[in-house]
């Protein structure tokens, strides 16, 4: 079996001289849950539409699932689950119709993980499409996906109009999946939720993924955030070699440290006589400004 569920190489799709993809590599392994991250317009979604088989690239490679998603579009459809932003249900079925329907187009549905999946996220199924709100059709579009007997779920931002218990309730399915062994492919731009949940995280710039790894990996590039109240603190930020972007008010410190320096940074600061101490390993927040900053990014 390949281990492999997702593999693009070099992907590159132009709209006219815009170019939105630029060259992508992107691999997510059978069973992880692997977060896509990026602001709006990064090409996340339109990566996604590739692996669907709804754009064709320009250049590059894609494979899914060991498949070409372009030519061999019906039969993968059956094996995995696709959860979009904005979802458009039929306004005349109602949820439970809509839920069985799109199983059926899949590889059939779990009975009782339906009927768990629908109480636990509190969805009516017997209102029809027209009758939901946003948050209530990004629910029928979960309870569908997740109750699929499907081996890849690719989500783009698929708690988008769910209130936080909700959201909770979203990760706490998720890490029942992986437990299952399914392989997840979380596109999203709330990075907590992606903290919370990625074994993996790719993170996506004008079009290109421009890093990868494990939140332990990536953050071995970040500085650490030093908080400290010094009984006698130093005349000035000068005497600390380990400092960046250093502040001293009073008796009150604050500074990044490398992660090599944090074991000499302690050490250093020790001679101040530490009455207080919080060390905060850099978030993931804290490694998507590395390469977003305060920027707008243009991309689609």
């Amino acid at each position: 079996m390949n281990e492999t569920v997702i593999r693009t190489e070099g992907l590159v799709k132009s709209y006219g001289s815009f170019r939105a993809l630029d060259g992508l590599d992107l691999r997510v392994e059978r069973g992880e849950v692997h977060g896509f991250l990026g602001p709006n317009g990064a090409g996340k979604s339109t990566t996604i539409r590739v692996l669907l088989g709804l754009l064709r690239a320009d250049a590059g490679r894609v494979e899914l699932l060991g498949g070409d998603p372009w030519r061999d579009v019906v039969s993968l459809h059956r094996r995995l689950a696709y959860v979009p932003g904005d979802v458009t249900l039929w306004p005349g079925l109602t949820g439970g119709q809509a839920i069985d329907l799109l199983g059926n187009l899949r590889g059939g549905l779990d009975e009782t993980r339906r009927r768990e999946l629908i109480e636990r996220f509190e969805l009516d199924p017997t209102k029809r499409g027209r009758q939901y709100s946003k948050g209530n059709r990004q629910k029928v579009a979960l309870v569908a996906a997740l109750a699929s007997d499907v081996e890849l779920l690719i989500l783009d931002e698929p708690t988008s109009g769910l209130d936080p218990l909700m959201e909770a309730i979203f990760q706490e399915e998720i890490v029942k999946e992986k437990a299952r062994g399914r392989s997840v492919l979380l596109s999203s731009h709330i990075l907590s939720e992606a903290e919370a949940l990625a074994d993996r995280i790719s993170i996506i710039r004008a079009g290109k993924v421009v890093e990868v790894g494990t939140l332990e990996q990536l953050r071995k590039h970040t500085r650490t955030t030093v908080h400290a109240v010094l009984d006698d603190p130093p005349a000035s930020l000068e005497e600390l070699r380990f400092v960046h972007d250093g502040r001293l008010e009073g008796g009150r410190f604050t500074a990044g440290v490398d992660p090599a320096e944090i074991n000499a940074a302690m050490a250093e600061l020790s001679r101040y006589r530490i009455s207080a101490l919080t060390v905060a390993p850099p978030s993931l927040e804290d490694l998507f400004l590395r390469h977003y900053g305060a920027e707008k990014d243009g991309r689609s």
